[in-house]
């Protein structure tokens, strides 16, 4: 079992990553839903930058926590606080549906050990 810490860390990733999942399920796994929900989008960009935030502070914790993109996540966290203006809707639904499954099962298989 992880320290208490990083699990606290695992369940907040779990959390942010369901909220994730019903965001996809409120568009209806269609992009052009969520491209025009404004509401979808901005939730998208703040709770990446949560689960950037999230994982910066478990590696500095326990930087020997296996996250497999975690220099992606955090590079991504702080591209949405710092240039907000510039994401394309289209890499947040990429990130929703080709990435999130993945850190999903990382998620859990770590929160099993």
């Amino acid at each position: 079992m992880p320290p208490k810490i990083v699990l606290k860390y695992i369940l907040d990733l779990e959390q942010l990553i369901g909220e994730f999942e019903e965001v996809v399920q409120i568009c209806e796994s269609d992009y052009h839903k969520f491209s025009a929900n404004f509401m979808a989008i901005r939730a998208t960009e703040r709770n990446l930058e949560l689960i950037g935030e999230v994982i910066r502070q478990m590696q500095k914790i326990s930087p020997m926590v296996p996250i497999k993109h975690a220099k992606e996540i955090i590079g991504m966290r702080n591209l949405l606080a710092h240039s907000y203006d510039n994401i394309d809707p289209t890499v947040l639904w990429k990130i929703l549906l080709n990435k999130l499954p993945d850190l999903k099962e990382e998620i859990l298989n770590l929160k099993a050990n």
